[in-house]
């Protein structure tokens, strides 16, 4: 049978046993590929590089006690903490219980917003099981396919259909396991444009805003070029490769920021409609106002949190498909022209290790422990364009509410495939309501 994915070979009890085999194979990994390291190496690492290494690392497992994990407090989440294997603490960050508004609905009431941390917002549980389901299916069937690229676009001719439902239709034996040709191979393009394997080439974007986005919006933006070094693959072994999709906007991934000329995409009706519920269950005056009623620290511009539930308009995103040895390092997300305006941040699958610091990476990070269905919201000047993570997917921590039967037969292969996969939908606001961003690329 075809399959598109490994599970983890050892669950994370016996990682923590020095007594177990796993722990000792473990053990012996570190050794060899530690044992050149200078001892000093750390001391040039930044608070939140600390933060990476120490949550990335696979041997000795990640102490989690220090990361916040509200689940852990809620018995209605209790098999899915335990099922699991990782647990954090539910006092390990200083935070803050609110009330969302959200009248009568079903869905958990609660949020956290953090001293230090304004426009940081956790709702967990946000999500209803069959909602997450749902979101999975978008994110596999409808949004990693055409007209929307992913990362797999430049180097293979996928499946016109999306790779997803390709692999579907050979798992149930109605085409055949399709051999994917790489660019390089099926096409005419010279030698030149063909990119070599290379250490990966590390960008440093400008910030945008108002007054240089005719700029950088009129910069090339080539098309990437196709690696060399793939070779055909059958679509079964691809599936577990796709890392993004994207969403809206068109993100220019060689400049990190957005190719406008090829007009905006479409922002399915569904995501846009679980992030304008996001926004507008928040109460933003808790949020932005400090004990005394003082606002905090905001641009020139003023304060706009007030006008969110009119002026929020989700425009751009990506769909991440985190496989549990990916990792997300410390960056920033600052293409957009809205420097405010909430990125709102859905977590489906497996659980992960969240890190969000500051505007360098000399603050420390608050760890925050992801399961599916929370939602984080990263709002304002001084957490939209902080520094945030993810060094680690944890493995074995598939709820319960995913890792069942449902109505449609084909949700074994979803099963299967979230098992070691962590899919998170992020999606941002690239332009303020009023902005016309025609208007100012032709003045």
């Amino acid at each position: 049978m075809l399959s598109a994915t490994t599970s983890p070979t050892h669950p994370p009890s016996d990682l923590l046993d020095p007594t177990s085999a796993a722990y000792k194979k473990a053990r012996r990994q570190y050794w060899k590929t530690t044992h050149n390291r200078r001892q000093s190496i750390d001391a040039d690492w930044t608070p939140f590089r600390a933060a990476e290494k120490k949550y990335k690392s696979r041997f000795p497992p990640p102490d989690l006690s220090g990361v916040l994990d509200v689940a852990v407090s809620d018995k209605s989440r209790a098999d899915e903490v335990e099922r699991g294997g990782w647990r954090g603490r539910s006092d390990a960050v200083r935070c803050r219980e609110i009330e969302l508004k959200l009248g009568k609905s079903p869905m958990n009431r609660k949020a956290y917003i953090f001293p230090g941390r304004p426009g940081l917002v956790l709702l967990p549980s946000f999500v209803p099981p069959e909602e997450q389901r749902r979101l999975v299916r978008w994110s596999l069937c409808e949004q990693a396919r055409s007209p929307n690229e992913t990362n797999l676009d430049a180097h293979y001719f996928l499946p016109e259909q999306g790779l997803w439902n390709k692999y579907v239709e050979a798992r149930r034996a109605v085409t055949a396991d399709e051999c994917v040709v790489p660019r390089a191979i099926g096409s005419s393009t010279s030698s030149d444009a063909v990119s070599s394997c290379g250490p990966r080439q590390l960008i440093s974007n400008e910030p945008v805003s108002k007054e240089n986005y005719a700029t950088i919006a009129s910069s090339p933006k080539p098309s990437p070029v196709p690696s060399a070094s793939p070779r055909p693959m059958h679509v079964s072994e691809l599936v577990p490769k796709l890392r993004w999709a994207n969403i809206g906007w068109f993100y220019h991934w060689g400049s990190k920021q957005y190719d406008f000329t090829r007009g905006r995409g479409a922002v399915g009706g569904h995501i846009a409609s679980v992030c304008k519920a996001v926004v507008e269950a928040v109460p933003w005056d808790e949020v932005f106002l400090d004990d005394h009623g003082a606002i905090c620290n905001w641009s020139n511009e003023g304060p706009d949190w007030s006008s969110w539930t009119e002026t929020y308009e989700p425009d751009a995103g990506i769909v991440n498909f985190y496989q549990t040895k990916d990792t997300l390092m410390a960056h920033v997300d600052r293409s957009e022209v809205n420097a405010t305006s909430p990125l709102v941040s859905v977590s489906l699958g497996c659980a992960a290790v969240f890190l969000i610091g500051g505007l360098t990476r000399d603050v420390e990070p608050i760890p925050i422990l992801l399961r599916s269905g929370d939602v984080v919201i990263m709002s304002g000047p001084a957490c939209r364009r902080a520094y945030h993570g993810v060094p680690r997917i944890l493995e074995y921590t598939l709820p319960p509410h995913l890792d069942g039967h449902d109505d449609h037969d084909d949700w074994e292969l979803y099963k299967e495939y979230l098992h070691t996969t962590r899919i998170n939908i992020n999606v941002r606001q690239v332009f303020p309501k009023d902005f016309d961003p025609f208007l100012k690329t032709s003045c």
